[in-house]
Order: structure tokens, then sequence, then C-alpha cells
């Protein structure tokens, strides 16, 4: 597929190709960032600017993330719960190989990322995937049905890619007594692992509710990729609830794992950075208007979608019911979209909108004729 699309922007120019396949973000980093990253490039007092710290990552780093986690979970949290990551792929890699078992199962909620079942096959897992409800909002009737004895780790996603659905407070607290219960019925812990790439894109003053209050045996992944807009970089964080029952033996198992599995630790450089700049984002307010240029121009031609709380993603319902084929004529519009078999949806596709204005404004005419195709 990407091939392809290479071959398009070759063929008939980048600007004339509309390209929302992936989820880059193209907003500029904040000043804050740009400004830590001058100041350390100027410090010459640190002989150990460059060395191996200790794996979990530098304490007065996780010392200044768990200070912000506290308040965003409601929770006191402190350095010990934190461990630093090379990205989102290596701190769920680094959960995995900690907590599965050969054949254990891992529940995630559709649609979701693709490569979670990749992550989860890393380590002799089994990816079980579980429906949602029409609007995205999680299913707790069949989360419940789809628990088992075998059933190690419920993996959510809130903002999710790639609906941009956020999962609310009451559902949370709802499967939070769920886990509880089949836990205690199966005498085995299951563990609840949050990825939270997008919790500050979010728009409409809606808030991500905190897992760490819902459930203990809890764990959050997340990033700074994309609300700094710094994904090269790799630069994530794990943390575990304070009251998960085996908080410490879990914590150090992880930064066993995270050593094993070749990453040793996240960027030295990269660590120092965030020490002074927690909470800092782009302007949200710029995706939010993106967003909004997108839907009101979409609804204009009949496309039917929900419309998103957060990330920077559409997920939009294929005017017809062999989706692969829409994405082809959009295609032949010069429009790339990702189609259903990446998130395990059928006749829909995913629109990334972190582009250019004028790509989405330029994009419409295609859209239409797409549509128009479909209706004769």
């Amino acid at each position: 597929m990407f091939e392809q699309w290479s071959k398009l922007k070759s063929k008939h120019g980048a600007k004339n190709v509309f390209d929302f396949s992936i989820g880059n973000p193209n907003l500029k980093p904040p000043k804050e960032f740009k400004d830590e990253l001058k100041k350390l490039a100027n410090n010459n007092d640190d002989e150990w600017f460059h060395q191996y710290m200790p794996n979990a990552g530098y304490s007065f780093v996780r010392e200044s993330i768990a200070k912000y986690v506290s308040k965003e979970q409601e929770i006191p949290i402190s350095k010990e719960q934190i461990i630093m990551t090379c990205g989102a792929a290596w701190a769920l890699n680094t959960i995995f190989k900690a907590i599965l078992n050969p054949w254990e199962e891992v529940l995630v909620p559709i649609p979701c990322f693709v490569e979670y079942k990749f992550y989860i096959d890393n380590h002799s897992g089994i990816f079980k995937s579980v429906q949602t409800n029409e609007d995205f909002s999680l299913d707790i009737e069949a989360i419940e049905k789809a628990i088992n004895n075998k059933t190690r780790v419920l993996l959510i996603n809130s903002p999710n890619n790639p609906t941009g659905h956020i999962y609310s407070k009451e559902s949370l607290e709802k499967l939070g007594k769920l886990l509880n219960k089949k836990s205690r019925k199966f005498w085995n812990i299951i563990y609840l692992v949050s990825d939270e790439p997008y919790r500050k894109i979010v728009y409409d003053g809606v808030n991500v509710p905190s897992i760490f209050k819902s459930y203990s045996d809890s764990i959050i992944v997340t990033s700074y990729s994309k609300d700094l807009s710094i994904p090269g970089e790799r630069i994530w964080f794990l943390a575990v609830n304070p009251n998960a029952k085996f908080c410490d033996k879990l914590i150090n198992a992880m930064i066993f794992t995270n050593r094993i599995l070749g990453y040793v630790n996240a960027p030295a450089i990269m660590q120092r950075v965030l020490v002074n700049i927690q909470g800092k984002s782009v302007d949200v307010l710029k995706y939010k208007q993106k967003r909004d240029l997108l839907c009101e121009g979409l609804l204009k031609f009949w496309y039917q979608f929900e419309i998103p709380k957060g990330t920077f993603y559409l997920f939009v319902k294929s005017p017809i019911k062999d989706d692969v084929k829409f994405v082809k004529i959009l295609q032949d519009e010069l429009i790339l979209v990702v189609p259903w078999s990446w998130f395990m949806w059928p006749w829909y596709f995913r629109l990334s909108y972190c582009v250019d204005d004028s790509t989405i404004k330029n994009s419409f005419s295609g859209f239409k004729r797409a549509m128009d195709r479909c209706k004769n």
C-alpha cells in the first residue's frame, strides 16, 4: 500500500495527492520544547550527560513525571511507579513480556490499532478481540462474555485510534468492577492496560477519565509523540497504579524486561528535555479546527461518521459494503486513506487530519466525485 502511494506522489506530485493515511503530527513542537533542547545543547557541565542511566530512566525525570501524573490521575504516584521507555511499542512489549505466560489472552476492544496483535504475538500471547457498541463505546456485556480463565490483560486505547472515542468515567467504573469480579472468580489478576498517546488531544471540553481511580491493577502507557509533535524521538513512559496488588514486583519485572528486550533505556537527551515541560503541548485548537473543517466538508457529500472527541482521526463509514473497493475509488481521486483491515472493523476507513488545511480543502472535490460514483 505504501509503495503504491509513493508511486502516486511521484507520478502526480505530492501537492496533488491528498494523503490522509498516516498519523504523523504536522504541527510544530511547542516553543518550550525547543528552548529546552537549546539549553541542553549548550550545557557542558555534566560529564554524565550522554551516559547510561538506571534502566527505568533518570530519577529526577521520573520524579517530575510522577508529580504531573499524580494530578492527572488524581492519585499520588511516586517516581518508583514510572519507567521511561523508547516509544509505545517498547512500553507495550515491556509490559507483555513481564506479564504474559504462553497462550494467555489479551482482550482488546475493536476497532483498534493493528500492531497490538503483533506486540502480543511477540510474547506468545493470544490476541482476542471484543466488539464495542455502535457508537464505539465499551460493550461491558460483551467484555464479560469474552473473559475466561486465560484472560490476563484487557488493553484499551482512549482516546481511541481510529475512532477518536473517549471511554466515559461511568464505563470505566463498570469495567473496574467487572475485572475485580472476574479476577476473584479465576484466582488470577486481570490487568487493565490503557494506551493513552492522545490523552491531551481532546476537544469540546471533554476530559479523559482516570483509569487508576477505576481499577487498582492498572497500567498506563503514554507518550509525548503526539502532544509534543515528536514521534521520531521515541520517548514514552509507563506508569503502574500504586495500589496494584504486586506493584513493586511488577515494576521490577518490567525494568528487567525493558533491558533484556534490547531497549536498555530511553534516550538520555529526550528524558532531560521533559523535566521542565510537563503539561505542555502543541496548540490542540488547531487540530480541532482541522477536524471541524474536514467534518463540515464531508457532511455536505453525505458521508457518515461519529464526530471524534479526541485524536486527529476520523473513522468514516463507506457508502458501499466493499470498503476496500471504495478506498480504491478514493485512490483514483488521488485521496489516500486507510481501509478497515487495519482496525478490524469492516465497512469503514480512517482519515488522519493532521495535515495542512489546503490538503483538506483541495480534497473535497475528489470526495464528492467518489461519492457520486457510488450513487450512479
